[in-house]
Order: C-alpha cells, then structure tokens, then sequence
C-alpha cells in the first residue's frame, strides 16, 4: 500500500518529540563512557565484560534499524515509535536494576532495540509531517539536536556519576521517554508506509554475521586465537556475512539492496563511516577511562576533559556541511578521518601516567576536527550518488553500517589495549592505551583510504561506472 496517514499533528509538535527522542537514545550510547569506570568498579567486571556493555547495545541498535522502518511501515510508524520508547524505558530500569553484570549486558541489549525501533520511525513520522520543500530544514534541526548528544555525552554521564551514581545514566530515561510517549499519543498522527515484506532471513544472518566476527574479537586475547572457539567463531561469522549477500542478492524485497553499492559514492561513504565510527566510538570508550584510571581524573573532571573533542564535533560540522556542495565530499573524507588518525597516533606516542592534561588538548581537537569534517561527507557520499526512490533503504543502510562499524571497531581496539596492557596499575592501563589509540590510527586511515572513492572538486568519481540496478552517478 502507499503511504497514508491521518493528519500529523502540529509539525513543531513532531519535530520536538522526534528530535528529543533521538537525542536520547544516541545520548545512551555515549553518556556510559564516562560511566565505565564506576560500573567496572561496582560490578567487579573484567574487560571483555565492560566491552559488551557497548558493544551489547550498539550491535542490537544496528542489526534491527532497517527492520525497525519495514515495521513502522506496516503496522503504524507513530505505534512502533511508541512501543520502541517503552520498550527503552523498561530496558533502562532493567538496566539501573542490574546486580551483576550479566544482567546489565541483557538489559543493554533490549534497549538497544528499543533505541532501533525509536531512531528510524523519528526520521519518518518528521517526514510525514513536513511537505518536501520545508523537509530538508526541519531534518537539519533533528539532526542538530541529535548530534549535541555527541558534546553533552560524556560531561552529562560524569556530572550523573559524580552527583549521583551509575545507574542514574539509566534511570533518568524513564520521566523523559513517559513525557515523549504521551506528547506522541498526543500530537503525532498516525502514517503508514509501503508494507513490503520483512526480510526475516535477511536480519538473522547479518546478526548472526555480526555476533560471530565480534565474539571472536572480544574472546581472542581471553582463550588464545588460535582456540577452537575462536576459530569457529570467526569462520561463523564470515560464511554468514558471504550468505547474507548472496541471500541479499536474490531476496524478492531485501533489507540491503546489494545494487545499490555499484555506486563508488555509496559504497565509499558506507566504508568511510564504518571505518571513521569505529574508531571514534572505540577512542570514546578508552579516553574517558585513561583520564580516570591513569591520571586519576573523577568521572564529572573526565567529562569536562573530554569537552575539547565534543565541542570541535558540535561546531565543525556546520561549516563542513556548507563547503561539501563546493570542493565535494572525497577531500573531507581524506582530510578528516587523516587528521584523526594523526590525533590517535599523537596519542598513542604520548600516552603516560604522568601525562599532564594539556598536552592531551590539541590532539582531542585534532581528532574532534577531524571526525566532524569527515562524518557529513560521508552521509552525503553515500545518498547524493542514488535516484530518489533509493534513499529511504540507502539512509537505513548507511545508519545499519555506521552502527556495525562502532561495533567492530570497539572489539578492535580493546583486543589490541588486552594484549598488552590492564587495570592492575595506572602504567599498564597507560600501555594498553597506547596500543588501543593506535588501533584507532589504523581504523581511521581504512575510512580515509576509503573516502579516495568519494566525489572530487569536479565532482566525477575515478574511474566510475555507470551503476546498475536503477542507481545513477552523482
């Protein structure tokens, strides 16, 4: 069926409630950073355990985004958005609740699907309610308010950890998603989209693909990599994502049209994203640590810490958005995630317990300069190069790949810190970051070597083709 909706309700009304919304559950995924100290302490856990409080809620968060919109279009965007903020709410109490890590990890995990139905029905009841040419601007606004959860992140999960405690980062969930849910009953009209099929085999073999290639990552340096469990992991994990193409290739309706990546723009910008995430989102999970486990910062002096790097992600992405249309998307690509590379491996070079904090600032700009260039290059990388039906699928798969590469790259970077470093003094924290910041080097020049594909000053593709499957050059 085509869309048709009843009336959306005021449109501010809509853009309020979904922005908040997204900023929430993009928050969620940053403010435990500066948490992850505490939790550790409390809980008793070890490294590979703390990764899944991450990793638990950024892979759900990812595998179920594009299933999350085939359902909003099926069954009512505004009903699933609603469901997926309860479902958030009840997950983040089990959350606070949790007496062991165990538990806080399940927990994590529902309410990273919540997060998925939430983030990709927020997108489309805002695109119900706008007519096209008032669109643009008003996703430019969500986008704004999402993206603080960037700067705000860390400093609100210290300033909760220091006044509080740990499970307040959950905890003050709960008043905001009952405000949103009864403003969503109340101001948002219902809308349904094209009730495609749900690619159910689709789904279970990209989870499964996910979960093989990162258990594998976060068990190795526990049970040896060569360990059978490792290896089966691994295996797993790759023969499922070569099914999940093949599968992708001839399913009648899939989650991830594999045609859409004969454009060298969308597949550059999707590589680029998940390269440059993964290592942005695997730095976040050890900074905020180095600065409490190795130079003795409390968890609300971290935030603040790490407020040089949020601010530059806050502020430089205006600019970069306005000059991409000029010079095109490969120079920021290129640029960007090689600033943050320099940064990472600036870090990794100077990374000590007696360390003072200053010298840590220009490399906390450096990289938040960096990320914030590269990231809207990427976005417009991988949408600008496909005909307009393409987008709806393109953006969920561009979402879809961002997330997986934040998975990968924090199992990534904390087998490299477990190899070599731990929390049994302020030193071998400091060497296991060393090697955990040049992980993230590596990982971000993959997105820069990747962004070489992207769309030059003159706006041609080297050595492009003309697409298949109905998706045109830009």
């Amino acid at each position: 069926m085509d869309e048709e909706h009843e009336p959306a309700g005021a449109p501010r009304w809509v853009l309020a409630v979904t922005a908040l919304a997204g900023l929430m559950v993009t928050l969620e995924a940053l403010v435990i950073t500066t948490a992850l100290s505490a939790i550790r302490t409390a809980l008793d856990t070890s490294i590979e355990e703390l990764e899944w409080t991450v990793t638990a809620y950024v892979l759900t968060f990812a595998v179920l985004l594009m299933t999350a919109a085939a359902l909003g279009d099926r069954f009512g965007r505004r009903r699933v958005f609603i469901a997926g903020l309860a479902l958030f709410a009840a997950a983040s109490a089990a959350c606070a609740l949790a007496p062991d890590v165990g538990w806080l990890i399940a927990a994590r995990a529902v309410q990273g699907a919540g997060a998925a139905l939430v983030m990709p029905l927020a997108l489309a009841l805002l695109s119900a309610a706008y007519p096209p040419p008032q669109r643009a601007r008003a996703l430019g606004v969500f986008t704004g308010v999402t993206g603080l959860a960037v700067a705000v992140g860390p400093l609100l999960g210290g300033a909760i950890v220091t006044g509080i405690s740990w499970p307040w980062v959950f905890w003050i969930n709960l008043p905001a998603a009952a405000v949103l849910i009864i403003l969503a009953r109340t101001r948002i009209g219902e809308s349904f989209g094209s009730r495609t099929t749900i690619d159910v085999v689709g789904l279970l073999l990209v989870t499964g693909a996910a979960l093989g290639i990162v258990w594998a990552l976060v068990r190795g340096n526990t049970v040896g990599w060569a360990a059978v469990e490792i290896v089966a992991a691994s295996t797993a994990g790759v023969l499922l994502a070569v099914a999940f193409v093949r599968w992708e290739r001839r399913a009648p309706e899939p989650m991830l049209p594999m045609g859409l990546f004969a454009s060298r723009g969308f597949a550059a910008g999707n590589a680029g994203t998940f390269f440059l995430w993964g290592s942005a989102l695997g730095a976040l999970f050890f900074m905020a640590q180095f600065l409490q486990t190795a130079l003795d910062f409390g968890p609300l002096a971290a935030g603040l810490g790490l407020m040089p790097w949020g601010a530059t992600t806050f502020i430089v992405p205006q600019i970069a958005g306005a000059l991409i249309g000029r010079f095109g998307e490969r120079v920021f690509i290129v640029a960007g995630a090689g600033l943050h590379a320099v940064a990472m491996a600036w870090l990794a070079l100077v990374a000590d317990p007696g360390l003072a904090y200053w010298e840590m600032i220009a490399p906390l700009v450096l990289s938040g300069t960096g990320v914030a260039m590269a990231s809207p290059a990427t976005q417009s990388a991988a949408l600008s190069s496909l005909a307009a039906h393409y987008l709806g699928k393109a953006s969920g798969a561009y979402s879809t790949m961002r997330q997986l590469g934040g998975v990968f790259g924090v199992a990534v970077v904390v087998a490299a810190f477990a190899g070599i470093g731990g929390y049994e003094s302020p030193h071998t924290f400091a060497t296991g970051f060393a090697a955990a910041m040049a992980a993230c080097a590596v990982l971000s020049l993959a997105g820069a070597i990747a962004g070489l594909a992207a769309r030059d000053p003159a706006g041609t593709r080297p050595g492009s083709a003309e697409p298949r499957h109905g998706v045109r050059s830009a």
